[in-house]
């Protein structure tokens, strides 16, 4: 499963140049597979995604859309709209690339903001779904490769079970394009950005799939670790979120969060749940950090911020963590916390928190 990045962006862009060519001399005036644009409208638009996703970046933009937009200059035949898919698709990779980390701008779903990996997966997915809303128009087969439609998949879409057809049919059933067996039709859709929760000198940012199942593997998931970082703990959780995706049981929020310093960007550790809250509304919360970044109040000050964060739902009356005895660090942030001791399980200490 692939990271989001510049690269991604350019696969996508070459790949719609290359079918799209085929129907060059087709009339793109027509309706655009199931949308009320016509083709070229449609090729508008994917450029026009293209630009907006690189100004909310470069924009930094907070709080809305940077108020602009591009059109086509009346007369542009296919081959022009063509050529600026390429020019703005390269123009959004060359921001991701060189946005920094941490950057976030505005997006609506689901969260209010996306980061450059999240705008790169979006400008994937409009670039990879409406050229096949031309090309269905046309009568031109516009199935890209099934790595890119997973990566696709796996970041915008860890709702979806990625079972049930290829990686292109499950694409194209969740963004209410396609049918597959046993799933019913979706009338409607929508995408998920990953999650990025303040915590004082820290930030939880949410781990997609993809990240997830790189840092049990024994990779960095995408991030630049403090020296002994990541801990054995984060590459367990990573795994079986990984594996919850796979299986398509995944509910996005409700997995891992790596804690990342903003100063300077570096992941110091993880901290996320067991799994979504349970029938009573209880969820189980765990963490751990580098040894290096021990002894500084992260624990404490990301426990604060997702416990916040997690009682404020509506599914949650309580949490719920487990220490093993003798690790005192762990009791110790919990009780700092408002976690309360209760009856031993399994020969672990267990702590709670009840929603006020």
């Amino acid at each position: 499963m692939l990271l989001m990045g510049g690269d991604r962006i350019d696969e996508a862009v070459a790949h719609a140049a290359r079918v799209l060519r085929k129907a060059v001399d087709r009339d793109w005036e027509v309706k655009a597979g199931g949308l009320e644009w016509s083709c070229l409208k449609t090729a508008e638009h994917i450029a026009s995604d293209f630009v907006a996703y690189a100004g909310q970046l470069t924009g930094r933009a907070t709080d809305g859309w940077v108020p602009f937009e591009i059109t086509l200059d009346e007369g542009t035949d296919p081959e022009g709209a063509i050529h600026v898919i390429e020019a703005t698709g390269r123009l959004l990779a060359a921001t991701v690339r060189t946005t920094p980390r941490g950057v976030r701008g505005f997006h609506p779903y689901p969260c209010g903001s996306a980061d450059a990996t999240g705008f790169a997966a979006m400008g994937v997915a409009e670039v990879l779904l409406h050229t096949y809303d031309i090309c269905e128009a046309l009568g031109v087969d516009a199935e890209p490769p099934a790595e890119l439609c997973g990566a696709v998949l796996g970041h915008l879409f860890p709702h979806v079970p990625p079972t049930g057809g290829t990686p292109w049919q499950v694409l194209l059933w969740a963004t209410g394009r396609g049918e597959l067996p046993g799933r019913a039709r979706l009338p409607s859709w929508r995408w998920h950005n990953s999650l990025s929760l303040p915590a004082g000198p820290l930030a939880l940012r949410e781990v997609t799939p993809a990240a997830a199942a790189d840092l049990a593997a024994g990779g960095t998931g995408g991030l630049t670790w403090v020296e002994g970082g990541p801990f054995d703990g984060t590459r367990g959780a990573s795994g079986k979120l990984a594996k919850a995706y796979a299986d398509g049981v995944l509910r996005p929020e409700w997995g891992v969060y790596a804690l990342v310093r903003t100063e300077d960007e570096l992941a110091v550790g993880a901290m996320g749940f067991h799994g979504p809250p349970d029938d009573e509304g209880c969820v189980e919360i765990g963490y751990d950090l580098a040894e290096v970044a021990r002894g500084r109040g992260y624990a404490t000050t990301a426990l604060r911020s997702l416990a916040e964060w997690a009682l404020s739902r509506p599914e949650v009356t309580s949490l719920l963590a487990r220490v093993d005895p003798g690790n005192t660090a762990s009791a110790a942030v919990l009780n700092r916390t408002g976690f309360t001791r209760l009856p031993n399980r399994d020969d672990t200490h267990v702590y709670g928190l009840r929603l006020s």
